[in-house]
């Protein structure tokens, strides 16, 4: 097993633990307190994905390669990887399938003026805030990609007998950096035009189907080794 791999381990556990924690919390807030124990919540979980992504950094200045054969994630985990980790833009599919689903729920109420507060709630601006940074990510998005594939077109350079390879990886290395760097960024602006309320649902979301598709994926390995 390798470092990253341990780490990953122990990392998703405590993404368990705070899942619990977003569920067990007070929706709507109805003091202030709540809201403080909300906003809490919201920046620890901000934090640990942010700590796997510097563990994740430091893993693949040591072996790149590693890092996208992930050994820690199942063959259906990895058959959904975008350069070594989910799709940036997933994000925004997620906001508006929950965000519809809640609507739908509450729409008698919504009718009668009723407010929720909830992400079936958005605001017409926070909407077109969401709809921008979409915008914007598909962008970053789509230029990582194109630095990713102009990597694999070098490949055939390796024959040569001038090829640095050490320079080839390190650009791959920029690669999964880039990816990475723009994965925590779209997370966090996207919470950040959520209220407190709002980011918790829209990360207890995150986390179940990111930890719905890990479990489904390992169960799909075990049966398959059998």
């Amino acid at each position: 097993m390798s470092t990253f791999t341990a780490f990953y381990t122990a990392w998703s556990d405590q993404l368990q633990q705070l899942l619990r924690q977003l569920c067990s919390a007070p929706k709507p807030p109805t003091t202030q307190d709540h809201l403080h124990h909300l906003n809490h919540l919201v920046n620890k979980v901000l934090s640990h994905y942010a700590e796997y992504y510097r563990v994740k950094a430091a893993a693949a200045e040591r072996d790149v390669l590693d890092i996208f054969a992930a050994p820690w994630a199942s063959a259906f985990e990895k058959s959904l990887h975008w350069i070594a980790g989910w799709r940036p833009t997933t994000v925004f599919h997620l906001v508006y399938t929950e965000s519809s689903i809640l609507f739908e729920s509450h729409i008698f109420d919504i009718l009668r003026g009723v407010r929720t507060g909830d992400l079936g709630d958005l605001s017409p601006t926070q909407f077109r805030r969401v709809s921008e940074l979409q915008c914007e990510t598909v962008k970053e998005e789509n230029a990582i990609t194109d630095e990713l594939s102009e990597w694999q077109h070098s490949v055939s350079d390796l024959m040569g007998a001038t090829t640095d390879v050490d320079k080839m990886i390190e650009r791959l290395v920029t690669v999964v950096r880039k990816a990475d760097d723009l994965r925590l960024r779209t997370l966090k602006r996207v919470v950040d035009l959520l209220t407190p309320q709002q980011a918790v649902e829209f990360l207890i979301a995150a986390v179940e189907l990111q930890q719905g598709i890990r479990e489904w994926g390992m169960n799909q390995d075990r049966e398959c080794s059998y």
